[in-house]
């Protein structure tokens, strides 16, 4: 399978989709956001500097992500492919994450963006919130976070079309909906 980077706004699914594709698939699998969150829950060094930028609605600092993402690619078995998910944010960071694969003799492979409106997008983000108790997910916070997409990463979909790997699939009400029609794209890209 080829390497898959998930791309959408914050609550757009990418994990929830990335956990299927891995299930379904056997990939690989990094979450950035899982990898900070664990950094910040055994209060490294590492944690400690992300959290700040978190609790803020930003972007952790292109060179910090970079660093970690290579040592945790290297660090999963080579040949089955891996779902980036939360990464990249920014075209530096994917100039990087291109340039971190091809020392590897990788490719980026296939982005999938997934587009949600923001209204189901806050809904689903506060349920989260609720759900898992998480500080990160309150309005205020989300408002920044979709501010930051929208001017930083949201631009990345054109690059990512002008690499010629872009697909878009549009949230049609359901998830079960959603993931068959990712399910019959990507069983044609094996």
């Amino acid at each position: 399978m080829k390497n898959i980077i998930i791309f959408g706004a914050p609550g757009s699914g990418k994990g929830t989709y990335s956990d299927e594709i891995v299930a379904r698939y056997g990939m690989g699998h990094i979450s950035t956001g899982d990898v900070l969150r664990s950094e910040i829950k055994g209060g490294t060094e590492l944690g400690k500097i992300a959290k700040g930028y978190i609790d803020n609605g930003q972007l952790i600092p292109d060179e910090l992500m970079i660093d970690i993402l290579a040592k945790t690619y290297d660090a999963l078995p080579a040949g089955q492919g891996v779902i980036f998910d939360g990464f990249p944010r920014t075209i530096p960071q994917a100039e990087a994450l291109k340039k971190m694969l091809a020392e590897r003799g990788h490719e980026l492979g296939i982005m999938l963006e997934l587009i949600v409106d923001e209204e189901t997008l806050m809904a689903r983000l506060l349920n989260r919130a609720k759900e898992q108790g998480r500080a990160d997910d309150n309005e205020e916070t989300i408002k920044k976070r979709f501010a930051v997409y929208h001017k930083q990463t949201e631009p990345l979909a054109e690059w990512f079309q002008q690499e010629g790997i872009r697909n878009t699939f549009t949230w049609k009400g359901s998830k079960e909906l959603m993931l068959s029609e990712i399910f019959a794209f990507l069983d044609t890209q094996k």
